[in-house]
């Protein structure tokens, strides 16, 4: 039986997957914020007709000694991790800039210092699998912001929008620095840009943009059933190479500005560095 860990998993495309894989029979752990959301997957989890196992961990992924708590409870549970789905996020595009208790800016914790601590964490679980993958979902391949290196917390001319797009940007060079620090592993990081997809990221908005997002997703957003085949695939028969990226169903040129290694690296030393110096 494979183990697929998904953050995100018990809402929109995170969900979709969960329940793809528990029709598979694999044992899936999904991790999410809200115990309601988690108690409805297992619910449905337990109607799949010879289905896998599932299991529900709740997790302030924001926090970085949640995190890390987290990673212990993974460890204690899966010896073998075969996938592992990066999928949390919440939208703050409007609003004042927010810190978490241990100095974060928001978007940074969230989005980013969690795939990071997970990615590198669960390294040794998911080396023990034999097609072990990581896909981290965001938005390869769109030139929209960039990071910010004098000021990676944003503490000066904050934005949410742009705390968001610096958060893609970072996960772009995670998956570089990961394939670059480990050339032996024959762990396979995928980059993948799902496009625009039917789930509940609206809800997050400000009424009157969110009332206009729902009618721009009736029209043009994909379902999460159709959005989450090709990430099937992909995940199930994974590139040859240690780090790919993709936007839907083609593959992103790795000569790219967005994957300079140099500068994968220089964040993962960066990032190392702020999760030496957190406040808490």
């Amino acid at each position: 039986m494979q183990t697929v860990v998904i953050t995100g998993g018990t809402d929109g495309l995170g969900r979709g997957l969960a329940l793809h894989y528990l029709r598979q029979g694999a044992r899936v752990v999904a991790i999410g914020s809200t115990p309601a959301k988690g108690e409805s997957l297992l619910t449905e989890a337990a109607a799949v007709p010879a289905g896998g196992h599932a299991t529900f961990l709740r997790a302030d992924l924001t926090s970085v000694a949640a995190t890390e708590q987290l990673l212990t409870a993974l460890e204690n549970i899966c010896p073998v991790v075969d996938k592992l789905v990066l999928c949390a996020q919440r939208y703050r595009l409007f609003g004042p800039r927010k810190v978490t208790d241990e100095g974060f800016e928001h978007s940074f914790a969230l989005a980013y210092l969690s795939r990071f601590l997970l990615s590198h964490g669960l390294r040794d679980r998911l080396e023990a699998a034999q097609r072990p993958v990581i896909m981290n979902v965001g938005t390869p391949g769109v030139p929209l912001g960039r990071i910010h290196w004098d000021d990676l917390q944003l503490t000066r001319r904050y934005g949410g929008t742009k705390a968001t797009l610096q958060s893609f940007r970072a996960n772009d060079l995670l998956g570089v620095a990961f394939a670059a620090l480990h050339p032996d592993t024959h762990i396979r990081y995928v980059g993948y840009h799902p496009g625009v997809v039917a789930t509940d990221m609206p809800n997050h908005l400000p009424a009157p943009l969110r009332a206009l997002t729902k009618a721009s997703f009736s029209v043009f957003a994909s379902s999460v059933p159709k959005a989450v085949a090709p990430m099937v695939r992909l995940l199930d028969e994974p590139p040859g190479e240690r780090f790919t990226a993709y936007q839907k169903k083609r593959q992103l040129p790795y000569k790219r500005k967005a994957f300079d290694q140099e500068a994968a690296l220089r964040l993962h030393h960066a990032t190392e560095g702020l999760l030496r110096g957190r406040s808490a």
